[in-house]
């Protein structure tokens, strides 16, 4: 684009010396079109410690972006590339998958086996660090790449100072999770979700509650829902944010997002598949962006997604994502 706008001005030279005044406004025209073209896209980029501290401000207007599996249409899911496009695209939170080796080392992968997204076969506990290295990931259409599994602590490094990151399958293994989060400096950047009560997770998660950010999950429809979210919300450590499945547009509980999120804690939905949002997926959104609408009607504040440039794009236009 440089090259065009440098060969306009030096046709707009020229033509000066022939007509004189009528270059003031082929030049405003100009100009303004190539402000126009250069605004296409354009987006101010967030420091780490403004996503925290939109990560902690439930009443603002600004929603987050989760890539789910990282940008898996353009990488390999899970993989440090599928990391680093989340970055240079601006998403705000990439959601990865935690797994233990045979040795005890912990991994970046969604399944409890090899089988689909690598070259090798069999679970992954039952392979070691060293062995797993030696594998490739294959892409989203299952063609084998050059790209290998990651370590927890290389997806940290990667996204330290960059983005935030939710360890997904991490919950019972967080203690070792926690001990890379801390050797990484990632502490503030790192959410950890589980789909249990209050009393369960203080009793078997108590002593990280103050230590790191973590979020209930809950099911809708619930008969227990307002009970599950106020044990939380009144608690010392109230969540920044609660992630709900929302099976239909029916659910009464719907109308409680508002107030929630006025208490001070944000609303995680879904858009992967139809089940999470009452069939407000990212799919149909392809072929009608203004499905997203729901999320914003319904008060959503966090969005995870298969199609992170589409909700960006979304986002932007409507002055929702800096």
């Amino acid at each position: 684009m440089g090259f065009k706008r440098n060969y306009r001005f030096r046709f707009l030279k020229f033509y000066s010396k022939k007509t004189g005044s009528s270059l003031l406004i082929l030049s405003v025209l100009f100009l303004f079109s190539c402000q126009k073209e250069m605004n296409i896209n354009v987006y101010k980029k967030t420091s780490i410690q403004e996503k925290i501290a939109n990560l902690k401000d439930a009443k603002n207007n600004q929603v987050i972006v989760v890539s789910h599996r990282g940008d898996w249409r353009n990488a390999p899911e899970n993989s440090l590339q599928a990391i680093k496009n989340c970055i240079t695209m601006g998403v705000d939170m990439v959601e990865i998958d935690i797994r233990e080796t045979k040795d005890g080392h912990l991994v970046v992968i969604h399944d409890k086996t090899l089988d689909r997204t690598t070259n090798g076969k069999g679970k992954v506990k039952e392979w070691s660090l060293d062995s797993l290295k030696t594998l490739y990931l294959k892409d989203g259409l299952g063609v084998l790449t050059k790209h290998k599994i990651p370590t927890l602590k290389e997806a940290l490094q990667t996204s330290k100072d960059k983005i935030l990151v939710n360890l997904d399958k991490s919950y019972t293994i967080f203690d070792k999770c926690y001990q890379i989060i801390l050797e990484t400096g990632t502490e503030n950047q790192v959410i950890i979700k589980g789909g249990k009560t209050h009393a369960t997770v203080k009793k078997e998660f108590g002593k990280y509650l103050n230590k790191v950010h973590f979020m209930p999950i809950l099911g809708l429809p619930n008969t227990t829902a307002k009970k599950f979210v106020d044990a939380y919300m009144n608690s010392e450590n109230a969540p920044i944010a609660f992630e709900f499945t929302v099976k239909s547009d029916t659910i009464k509980f719907l109308k409680e997002f508002k107030k929630i999120r006025n208490k001070g804690a944000s609303i995680w939905v879904n858009s992967l598949w139809g089940h999470h949002n009452a069939n407000h997926d990212d799919e149909k959104a392809v072929n009608n962006i203004e499905i997203y609408d729901w999320y914003i009607d319904n008060h959503i504040d966090i969005i995870q997604t298969d199609r992170p440039e589409l909700l960006l794009t979304y986002l932007r236009e409507r002055g929702l994502h800096q």
